[in-house]
């Protein structure tokens, strides 16, 4: 089973003078779902390299299991710093490919052409995409058959009550929720901060960083 994990490049949170980038968590817990199930997972970001870390996600008051986990993982870190480049890998070469989280892929991911033709080619094949909290605004140039690839499919991911809860929504280029139902999706959602992940065929999307081990379990699920 192979997996690949897309991070953003993207560190500069809009106009705020703040840095941003992809969220801990996001990347960490599905990490280990995957390995821990024996997956070879590969990870890549548009620029290669270290991809930058939302200092949020690694506040002490933050840290979850996966992330004290990953702390002390040597190995991991290390793959985390050698990412490679996006546009040098094929969906051909995986089983399924999933998108962490965090504010930086709104401003990269969700508009690298490179990134909307990997997911195509994933959902094309009859491959699983999952994608977690602020990355399902990865989807949103995607097509499928023409049409966008959330139309008629029950989705979810941050949503509008979580970006006013982080005072961010004048900040990013387009609201989550706002973005996936205007495409057609059937956008589904829980409280603040409570996890939510749906499978609807090919499409695994969770709702926030609570969320992502439970996405990253569904997707699993598709592929078994």
């Amino acid at each position: 089973m192979k997996i690949l994990m897309v991070l953003t490049s993207h560190d500069t949170l809009g106009n705020t003078g703040e840095k941003t980038g992809f969220w801990l968590e996001e990347f960490a817990s599905p990490y280990y779902v995957f390995t821990d199930a024996g997956a070879e997972v590969t990870v890549v970001s548009p620029k290669g390299g270290q991809p930058p870390i939302d200092p949020k996600s690694d506040d002490p008051a933050n840290q979850t299991p996966a992330q004290i986990r990953f702390s002390g993982d040597r190995g991991a870190q290390a793959i985390l710093a050698n990412t490679r480049r996006l546009d040098s890998v094929s969906a051909d070469d995986y089983d399924t490919v999933f998108y962490p989280g965090g504010h930086g892929p709104m401003w990269d991911l969700a508009e690298d052409q490179s990134s909307i033709k990997l997911i195509e080619s994933f959902y094309d094949a009859g491959k699983p995409v999952a994608a977690v909290c602020h990355a399902p605004a990865v989807l949103h140039h995607v097509q499928y058959k023409g049409e966008p690839i959330v139309k008629g499919k029950r989705v979810t991911g941050f949503t509008n009550s979580e970006e006013e809860a982080v005072q961010l929504t004048n900040v990013v280029p387009f609201l989550v929720e706002d973005e996936l139902k205007r495409l057609g999706g059937r956008f589904e959602k829980v409280d603040d901060w409570q996890s939510l992940a749906i499978v609807d065929g090919n499409l695994i999307t969770g709702q926030n960083p609570a969320s992502s081990e439970a996405t990253a379990k569904a997707l699993l699920g598709v592929l078994h």
